[in-house]
């Protein structure tokens, strides 16, 4: 298990808030990805924080935020399963509330435009691509960390996600094909 040095230099066993409280937050956004919803995302932290804990004496160390995540992830994966039926979408809403000239306002509206085709091009990618871009390029784990929660090889990694890049592109210039221009 690392190791980790307490106030007075000696080493410590790293307790499990250390661990694992930093990555609540990339928890989180992968469950909110992988399960489209926001109370179902809470349940599947809180369940996988739960899960880790139990298991933690478990933990031999090294990157805690893989070895969490794969947990996550197995959470997620059970509750898509359990809820695919009943999945329902959430609409990405961005509420712009400030004074603003009518160049920033058309500024603001393309970006809000941008970020909710960003979204639902997201969310119409399959379940593995979904989640290879949101570990890679909206939480900034490695290739290798993405094998590790995944449990898949490497090169399976950079090769999906090539193609999860590929088919968002596809996604994003096809739902910007279909909006009127202004």
């Amino acid at each position: 298990m690392e190791q980790y040095r307490d106030a007075g230099g000696n080493l410590s066993q790293p307790d499990f808030e250390q661990v694992f409280l930093p990555h609540l937050d990339a928890a989180y956004n992968l469950a909110r990805w992988l399960l489209r919803n926001d109370q179902d995302a809470e349940d599947a932290v809180q369940e996988a924080y739960l899960r880790a804990y139990k298991a933690f004496a478990r933990f031999r160390g090294g990157d805690g935020k893989a070895w969490f995540m794969t947990i996550l992830r197995n959470v997620c994966y059970t509750m898509i399963k359990k809820l695919r039926s009943n999945e329902t979408s959430e609409p990405f809403d961005e509420r712009i509330h400030q004074s603003m000239s009518d160049l920033e306002m058309q500024e603001a509206f393309r970006r809000k435009a941008d970020a909710e085709n960003l979204h639902y091009a997201l969310e119409k990618l399959p379940d593995e691509f979904r989640e290879i871009i949101v570990l890679h390029d909206l939480e900034g784990l490695a290739y290798r960390e993405i094998a590790a929660v995944a449990s898949i090889p490497i090169g399976t990694v950079m090769s999906r996600l090539a193609r999860a890049r590929g088919r968002l592109r596809t996604e994003i210039i096809a739902l910007n094909a279909k909006e009127p221009s202004s």
